[in-house]
């Protein structure tokens, strides 16, 4: 299926009848899945509806299904309007890197990496406000259903696409910025037993392999490339391209925006 050119400018409310729209869409072609798609996404008025009760199913399965969480995600989420920016932004992210997303309500159903980085957002919002215990409960729902660790402090920009993100872990002063791709098994982590900022800031459009391993308080400058299982423990440059164990710049790629292309190749 050939995919349409979708903006960010869209209003939430455009935005959330596209995948209402998408979703009708795909009942037609499979009508087996017209009961599980008006469960988890047609029945609900809102994204943010949406978004809290199926991240909530899926925690509270942990907890014998206690429902405590969707009212903490909801309230979350109507207070907090910029995360719903960062969410749609992460959807479209998805929808626009990954050449298996076929359409936009996909990541919101079936995408642990997109499920897993919306309940960071919501943790780390939590923790903002005070609420470390519950922020450190979330952190742990999260990793143990999804397989994904971000401390609630870690800071994560919107555009963020988490593919397959199975072993992804995050150190709690690390920083993620806007548009940026990482793969399954990659790690932003300390060096030791240092207290204070000990961990990574990626910058703008980086793009980072699976298993590469970023330790440290460095920098990775926007726009560059860390190769898949690369061990990264330097600052690297705006633009570079690092492979190897220790890693190494072995040159500057040509790309503008290297985590929009997706291209792991060496250039």
């Amino acid at each position: 299926m050939e995919k349409t050119n979708q903006t960010e400018t869209a209003t939430p409310q455009a935005f959330w009848d596209l995948l209402r729209t998408e979703a009708e869409a795909s009942i037609q072609r499979e009508p087996v899945l017209r009961t599980w798609l008006h469960a988890r996404l047609l029945r609900y008025s809102s994204l943010e509806e949406a978004v809290a009760c199926n991240l909530a199913e899926k925690l509270n399965f942990l907890r014998d299904r206690e429902s405590y969480l969707h009212d903490v995600f909801l309230q979350t989420l109507h207070a907090h309007p910029d995360i719903m920016e960062c969410i749609r932004a992460d959807i479209i992210a998805n929808y626009e890197r990954d050449p298996a997303c076929r359409n936009h309500f996909n990541p919101l159903l079936n995408y642990k990496g997109f499920k897993a980085i919306t309940g960071h957002r919501i943790a780390h919002q939590i923790w903002l406000s005070g609420q470390e215990e519950l922020a450190l409960h979330l952190q742990s729902l999260v990793s143990e259903y999804y397989g994904v660790d971000i401390h609630p402090a870690a800071r994560f920009g919107k555009g963020i696409l988490l593919d397959h993100a199975t072993g992804f872990v995050a150190g709690e002063t690390s920083q993620v910025g806007d548009d940026v791709s990482i793969f399954q098994g990659v790690t932003l982590g300390g060096t030791g037993k240092e207290c204070g900022d000990r961990h990574p800031k990626v910058e703008f459009g980086v793009l980072i392999g699976a298993g590469a391993k970023i330790l440290g308080n460095i920098r990775i400058g926007e726009c560059a490339k860390i190769g898949a299982n690369s061990v990264v423990l330097d600052d690297v440059p705006p633009h570079a391209t690092v492979v190897g164990v220790p890693g190494r710049v072995i040159g500057m790629n040509t790309e503008s925006i290297p985590s929009h292309g997706m291209d792991h190749r060496v250039c």
